[in-house]
């Protein structure tokens, strides 16, 4: 956040001083080379006709937005205030659709060019290379594709190169470990391979490491936490890494951020932490294959407000760390054992222990509060019955054969079925039940997102299945009891409503793995790949036994997909609709009350039209023996006897 106030403060600076310039004008090189980047990129709206491009006319600098920009500023204080020169180029969010121009070395002073959430496609120019007063590069969002040119390593003063979201592809060249100055560096949602160099060790000013959702190999070099003594945030997630996580055993005097996932590798341990990290604010180790106990020396970070350590295979009882400055704690999908603490049931913080081993919930009978997480926390004996916090408050009386849930919308009849509405709040950690017999458990928090309260249901609560949905930043969990044991047809209902189509929003790309009954189902599902496009309802049928009353489905997100497409933030398992039905039930007739126990209602209507029947065919033959007939009156007898 304080990099991009201090680029909006220099962009600022040199605009006022191209506004002030009077009669200041950029040459006609520049003029030139202005032109040939616009035919290139497809920027069709840039006026040349009468209008200087560094007048600071509307089209050449427009106010920006939080996403948008459309500026190009000059400096022109060159020549006694006489000349300027093209020094940012920002154009982003504008859906250009052209490739990437080679001429930038035509712009002599040129120090920026940001080109974020576009539609581009194509190579990096390696004559990029020669545009030696570049600082700041910003590909982010784009269809770019092949490597990574080493010729980049030629630009001595380049101190950002954000790369995230594109098709790159190949090894980091090496090269690049000579870039001293490089403070960014954003290469998260690629193609790249193989492992990290050697030589970066040398990129001693590095402040920010983005390498999530990549095919990477190898383990993670031990030199990030040595070497890069500057450093401020790390991502690698789903980076495709092999663990074990490198100790730190040097003072970082700014590291903020440790954000790792899911490793690649064997089982290792907490990682040591034997230095001073008085910012550290965030320490994200989820699906790391790390086993043994949480350590002791974790507690004197105080600092520490986000604490994941979900999904791995921590064992033994919880530390206390009641002296973490925590807002949320994940330590949900391990191994833990004795009681939950005391001062985990008393905060009032986010808190989520669900999937452990605890022996006891310290009296608390439900499962969980509106911060507290406590679903599945306690294991069901020979994994059989409904989970322990909800056994108290159900009472199976009449297996069902069905639930149909609306996820993310209210209630809602399709073809003759009745879905269930799913408009519960949920926040970082959640335990929902419905009023029949389903709950949901949600856990996770959207990383820089800039909201304040995550929105975990989205859509048109009111319109079809497949314009709302349920979504989660980290696990998404929904639980079935009171079934009837049986092979039931498990029916998942997905739509991708936070993407687009044809425009820079269409590079998006939302993965996650799929769970029912505990075995993956579904890995690395894309929902709008798997649909054809956005907007699009597919549906993924599963066949599953149930042995104990009980289904689960499962959605969690292992770190793939994109994370800042149309915006960051936009994440994690999305899921609009689950019908779960036993196809070869058939409801049987409702039946009457008597003394033998109630007959069935078809023997009812039986009985009743036969004696109907046989009343008729009596009536009948009475009738015609004239047992029925009116007697004759006296009148209609002498008239009879006259005739």
């Amino acid at each position: 956040m304080l990099f991009h106030r201090l680029v909006f403060a220099s962009i600022f600076i040199v605009c006022s001083l191209t506004r002030f310039a009077n009669g200041a004008t950029l040459g006609r090189d520049e003029v030139e080379a202005l032109r040939s980047i616009g035919r290139t990129l497809v920027k069709t709206d840039w006026n040349f006709d009468d209008i200087d491009p560094c007048s600071g006319a509307r089209g050449w600098i427009d106010p920006p937005s939080s996403s948008y920009a459309n500026n190009v500023t000059c400096d022109c204080s060159f020549n006694n205030s006489n000349t300027c020169h093209v020094t940012h180029i920002l154009l982003k969010t504008q859906n250009l659709s052209g490739t990437l121009p080679t001429n930038l070395d035509s712009l002599p002073f040129l120090q920026e060019i940001d080109l974020t959430r576009n539609y581009l496609s194509g190579n990096i120019p390696p004559q990029w290379g020669s545009a030696s007063r570049l600082v700041n590069i910003s590909l982010l969002g784009n269809r770019l594709t092949g490597e990574i040119p080493e010729e980049l390593a030629n630009l001595s003063n380049l101190t950002s190169l954000v790369l995230e979201v594109n098709g790159l592809w190949g090894n980091l060249p090496r090269a690049l470990g000579n870039l001293s100055k490089l403070e960014r560096l954003h290469l998260s949602s690629n193609n790249f391979t193989g492992g990290i160099p050697d030589a970066y060790a040398r990129l001693t000013s590095l402040k920010e490491f983005r390498i999530s959702d990549n095919n990477f190999t190898g383990r993670i070099p031990e030199f990030m936490f040595r070497s890069w003594r500057n450093l401020t945030l790390i991502y690698m997630e789903g980076s495709g890494l092999s663990g074990p996580i490198p100790s730190i055993n040097t003072t970082l005097e700014n590291l903020k951020y440790i954000i790792i996932s899911d490793l690649n590798g064997a089982e290792a341990a907490f990682p040591r932490l034997d230095a001073d990290l008085p910012s550290l604010d965030r320490v994200m180790l989820r699906s790391c294959n790390l086993i043994e106990e949480i350590p002791a020396f974790l507690g004197r970070f105080t600092t520490i407000k986000i604490l994941d350590l979900s999904f791995n295979r921590l064992s033994g009882e919880i530390p206390d760390l009641s002296g973490l400055n925590l807002d949320t704690l994940y330590l949900n999908g391990n191994n833990f054992t004795g009681a939950v603490p005391r001062w985990i049931l008393q905060t009032r913080e986010e808190m989520d222990v669900s999937y452990n081993n605890f022996t006891s919930t310290g009296g608390v009978t439900d499962c969980g509060s509106p911060t507290l997480n406590l679903f599945s926390s306690i294991p069901r004996t020979n994994n059989s019955g409904i989970v322990p916090c909800l056994s108290n408050q159900i009472n199976c009386t009449e297996p069902l054969h069905s639930v149909y849930i609306n996820c993310g919308g209210r209630p809602k009849s399709i073809n003759g079925t009745n879905y269930e509405g799913d408009v519960g709040q949920a926040g970082p950690s959640t335990f929902l039940r419905s009023d029949s017999n389903w709950a949901l458990s949600s856990t996770g928090v959207f990383l820089n997102d800039d909201r304040n309260n995550d929105i975990l249901t989205i859509g048109n609560a009111d319109g079809e299945l497949h314009e709302n949905a349920r979504l989660s930043p980290s696990s998404l969990t929904y639980y079935a009891f009171c079934l009837a044991n049986a092979s039931y047809t498990v029916n998942l209902h997905f739509a991708e409503i936070q993407f687009t189509n044809q425009n820079y929003s269409s590079l998006g790309r939302r993965v996650f793995d799929v769970y029912i009954q505990g075995q993956r189902v579904l890995k690395d599902f894309n929902i709008e790949e798997a649909a054809g496009g956005a907007g699009i309802q597919v549906v993924r049928p599963f066949a599953v036994n149930v042995t104990d009353g009980t289904l689960e489905i499962h959605l969690r997100w292992a770190g793939k997909g994109t994370t800042s497409i149309p915006g960051r933030g936009v994440y994690g398992p999305l899921i609009s609709a689950i019908s779960i039905f036993d196809p070869a039930y058939t409801p049987a007739m409702p039946r009457a009350e008597s003394d033998g126990g109630g007959i069935a209602v078809a023997a009812v209507v039986g009985i009743v039209a036969g004696g109907v029947f046989a009343a008729l065919l009596l009536v009948g033959i009475l009738w015609w023996k004239g047992c029925l007939r009116r007697e004759r009156t006296l009148e209609q007898g002498i008239l009879t006897d006259k005739k």
